[in-house]
């Protein structure tokens, strides 16, 4: 049996170093302990009783760059078990040098698995660490406290000493601490948290700030808590405020599109113009560099009805509005035998901007990517959100799809009332275009006659 003993929890030159010697002897994994000062660290590991080979023994030999990548991120891994995995790879790959890349081999997927976490854990530390002003005898110190899952206060210092090179800081974890006065590094033993100060006034200022840019619009608590779990909360001053900003957002919602209604003459045309006008300068997707402009939605902003189409075709993206083609004729007649009034309804698109591809002098129209519908989606919930219809209709699988955030099958959810994730009353028919490129006279009668009475249905509804 081989004890191997590392220096430090996240000692990867230690562990290389052994690991190289070990291998070239020929030592399998059963036969190794790893321990980080006098404490194994493989919690399964009989008791080691003799050294790791000598240097001397080393045979040279390679191993994928893609190993040794995932060694420097495992070593930090707070898994005790992570060097004794780490080596067992090792010995595999060279027998087998193409396993690294097998992600579906249970110990290449764990360490990926391990891996992942330490990369997440860097990543939360340096997004969610706050420092305090707490003066000492040299003036300013900042000191941060942080609370890490794995080894990687020293894997994450460089970071920290380019990003605040001009101001003394220090940063304590339970484990250990860094310190930079400017010029060095130094190292320190672990803290606890009441050495670390609870706040200081540019914190205040801070929080006040946090406070007015809070848009209650734009809250989505799932994906704020994926991205920012709670037990980081406490160590970020705004997150104090998170939760009674999180109740009143509803509240604070309602009041601003109330107050934007007021604005003129109660139907929110400026805060409507001033959405069109930024959207003018969208560039969420690369749809907007061969476009000739963005053709934004156009309406009453307070239609009790809302329609969403695909996107604009060549004529609409010269014009710069929407349906006003073929398919906005055929739209137009449909609305006339419904009975509704196109000056009475709100009409836009999930997709702002022609997609197409160029044939000749012809711009032959292009179905819109499931990432151009997303970029595209935050515009057409700012203006649910300003028109607040009583009834939105998805005209296509592209309008659904941006409206449920989700792909959606026309033929099994035309023609009944739906709700969307905000609660709103939904009706699902097919496009106009869809009628365009019917063969038969017949079926494209009949199919007309479908999409009148979807509409006529919809309008219905609103009673």
């Amino acid at each position: 049996m081989h004890t191997v003993t590392l220096t430090d929890p996240d000692d990867f030159d230690g562990w290389r170093d052994a690991a190289r010697r070990l291998t070239a002897q020929g030592v399998p994994p059963d036969d190794v302990v790893w321990q980080v000062g006098t404490v194994p660290t493989d919690l399964f590991a009989g008791e080691g009783n003799a050294d790791a080979p000598p240097p001397s023994t080393t045979i040279a030999f390679s191993v994928p760059r893609a190993f040794v990548d995932l060694a420097r991120s495992v070593v930090l891994a707070a898994d005790p078990e992570r060097f004794a995995l780490l080596y067992t790879l090792l010995v595999r790959l060279r027998r087998q040098p193409k396993l690294i890349e097998d992600r579906a081999d249970p110990l290449v997927r764990r360490l990926d698995t391990i891996a992942k976490g330490v990369r997440r854990d860097i990543h939360k530390m340096r997004a969610f660490l706050r420092f305090r002003d707490m003066p000492d005898d040299h003036g300013s110190r900042y000191v941060a406290w942080f609370e890490p899952e794995h080894h990687i206060l020293r894997a994450n210092a460089a970071f920290f000493v380019n990003r605040f090179a001009s101001m003394r800081w220090s940063i304590l974890t339970p484990a250990a601490s860094l310190h930079w006065d400017g010029t060095s590094l130094s190292e320190g033993p672990g803290a606890t948290k009441a050495e670390a100060p609870d706040g200081d006034p540019v914190e205040e200022v801070w929080k006040t700030y946090y406070a007015s840019i809070f848009n209650p619009a734009r809250v989505k608590v799932g994906a704020m808590l994926k991205e920012m779990p709670r037990k980081y909360w406490k160590n970020m001053p705004e997150t104090a405020l998170v939760p009674q900003l999180i109740a009143g957002a509803q509240a604070r919602e309602t009041r601003m599109i109330d107050t934007a209604r007021d604005t003129v003459g109660g139907n929110g045309v400026i805060a409507w113009d001033a959405l069109r006008e930024e959207a003018a300068g969208c560039t969420r997707c690369p749809l907007y560099k061969p476009a000739t402009q963005t053709v934004f939605g156009e309406g009453p902003v307070d239609a009790p009805l809302m329609f969403v189409g695909e996107q604009p075709g060549d004529q609409e993206d010269i014009a710069g509005r929407p349906f006003v083609g073929p398919a906005g004729q055929v739209f137009d007649r449909a609305l006339a035998a419904a009975g509704v009034d196109r000056s009475r309804v709100y009409v836009t698109n999930a997709v702002k901007h022609f997609k197409y591809e160029q044939r000749g002098k012809r711009r032959i129209h292009a179905k819109p990517g499931a990432g151009e519908i997303e970029a595209c989606r935050w515009w057409v919930d700012q203006e649910r959100m300003l028109v607040r219809p009583k009834m939105t209709v998805a005209l296509g699988a592209t309008a659904a799809r941006s409206l449920f955030g989700r792909v959606v099958t026309i033929g099994r959810e035309r023609g009944r009332e739906l709700r969307l994730p905000d609660g709103g009353a939904a009706w699902i028919t097919v496009h106009p275009s869809y009628l365009l490129r019917l063969p038969d006279q017949a079926m494209a009668d009949e199919e007309f006659g479908r999409f009148v009475e979807d509409l006529r249905q919809a309008h219905a509804l609103l009673a």
